[in-house]
């Protein structure tokens, strides 16, 4: 589809003249002065408005107000044959994107146009991409109402804004990296980079260069200069991840960076600066380490200055039905299977079993399951062996009808995620039925069942 462009101006061989010269490459729509201009704006959305400044009656700097105080603005262009400095300058302050002398070039004014709309969609595009990460990373996606998640919510919201170093512990798979994007997108620094580091992977030498750099000839191999994550995150936040396996010739350096914000590229002289916030995570009992001098009690302290604690599965049994039901949605989604919902049988070994992957490890056994289902229901069938033993062993003490050692039922469990989707759209039924995997018409259906026909 071609973009659309209105071209305004009281004199018709103008704009026909602009119309012939710019249709080839664009929708064109014509009209003879401001007002006729604004019915054509207000009816339908244009792509770019190309107006002239002089016109009777109202002007080309007032259409342009009118034109931007749209709920989708067009971009505009302004020309005029009177144009002086003040003008141009006074139309660019009001918003225009650019101001052209009459009589127009029009080589200069087709790559104008193209310039300005392919700016605009990496804006849209730029906007759209902050938004899915919103999504995907902000604290609303962190599930959980049990009463230790939502104290790691409050802390969460309470030290987003500010620029103090966090230190997120907790077993494998409960979700820290997570709750550093969280961290991260809800701070004044959401705009600039988030970048990981999973320092366990890397050995000494190795993590020294990933973390600060190196100049050409630093080492073997070290064939051109290279750019460290320090500074690639500079304004932004760096995510330092199992930092309790960081050695301690790097420990000296990583301190040396959360106190004077300085550092050398290794086989370098020339000290930098970064303004980066650091978010540390660990599975590890970093005051234990301190103790056996394993870990540098000052960058424990410096990393320390907020603890957040996350809790292993087993701990937040309350939140599984919540998690369970949200992973199938989501995974019934992304590989298009119609399955809705876990039998009872299913959701009752899901709540019997240990957990000691914690919640990535149910993410995981939810998503076997659903790439494995043959109808609408995850059964005990599709659950994995050990999960599967867990529920006969415990089957004597289920309950029928309600979820074993958990406060809440199957039922209510989905009726909270159906709130909480209807919510998280504002509102929008269409949106929330393909965030929970189902039609629109099945939840419709739902909300009368559960009574919540007003949300």
């Amino acid at each position: 589809m071609k973009p659309t462009v209105l071209i305004v101006d009281d004199e018709k061989h103008t704009r026909e003249g602009l119309q012939r010269a710019l249709e080839h490459e664009f929708d064109v729509y014509l009209a003879d002065g401001a007002q006729q201009a604004l019915n054509l704006l207000e009816a339908e959305h244009f792509d770019l408005m190309l107006a002239d400044l002089r016109m009777p009656g109202m002007d080309g700097l007032q259409l342009l107000k009118r034109a931007l105080a749209l709920s989708r603005p067009p971009i505009c262009i302004l020309m005029t044959a009177y144009g002086t400095y003040e003008t141009g300058v006074e139309a660019m302050k009001l918003g225009a994107y650019d101001c052209l002398s009459k009589p127009v070039n029009l080589d200069e004014l087709e790559v104008k146009i193209k310039k300005a709309l392919r700016s605009n969609q990496m804006e849209k595009e730029n906007v759209e991409l902050r938004q899915q990460l919103d999504t995907k990373y902000g604290v609303e996606n962190i599930i959980g109402q049990s009463e230790v998640m939502k104290s790691v919510f409050e802390t969460i919201q309470a030290v987003a804004p500010s620029r103090a170093t966090v230190l997120i512990s907790g077993p494998s798979g409960t979700g820290k990296e997570l709750v550093a994007h969280a961290i991260h997108q809800l701070s004044p620094r959401k705009n600039g980079p988030f970048v990981p580091v999973h320092c366990a992977a890397l050995a000494t030498n190795l993590l020294e260069s990933e973390l600060f750099g190196h100049e050409r000839g630093a080492f073997t191999g070290a064939v051109e200069r290279r750019q460290g994550r320090f500074e690639l995150a500079d304004g932004g936040t760096l995510f330092l991840d199992e930092v309790g396996e960081i050695g301690a010739q790097v420990q000296v350096k990583v301190l040396r960076v959360l106190e004077e914000r300085t550092f050398e590229r290794v086989g370098g002289s020339k000290m930098l600066s970064t303004d980066v916030r650091v978010i540390a995570a660990t599975n590890r009992d970093l005051p234990q380490m301190v103790r056996e001098d394993k870990f540098r009690e000052d960058l424990y302290f410096r990393l320390n200055v907020v603890s957040i604690v996350l809790p292993s599965l087993a701990e937040r049994r309350a939140d599984i039905a919540l998690l369970a039901t949200h992973f199938l949605a989501e995974s019934a989604r992304e590989n298009n299977k119609p399955v809705k919902e876990l039998t009872q049988d299913a959701m009752n070994a899901l709540l019997a079993y240990a957990w000691p992957g914690n919640v990535r490890e149910l993410r995981n056994y939810i998503e076997r399951a659903v790439v494995l289902s043959k109808g609408d229901k995850i059964t005990l069938r599709e659950l994995p062996a050990e999960v599967r033993e867990t529920a006969a062993t415990a089957g004597g003490q289920m309950l029928p009808g309600k979820i074993a050692r958990a406060d809440i039922t199957i039922e209510e469990a989905e009726k909270q995620m159906i709130v909480r989707a209807l919510r998280e759209t504002n509102g929008n039924r269409t949106e929330a039925a393909k965030r929970l995997g189902i039609s629109r018409r099945t939840l419709h259906r739902k909300l009368h069942v559960y009574q919540l026909t007003d949300l």
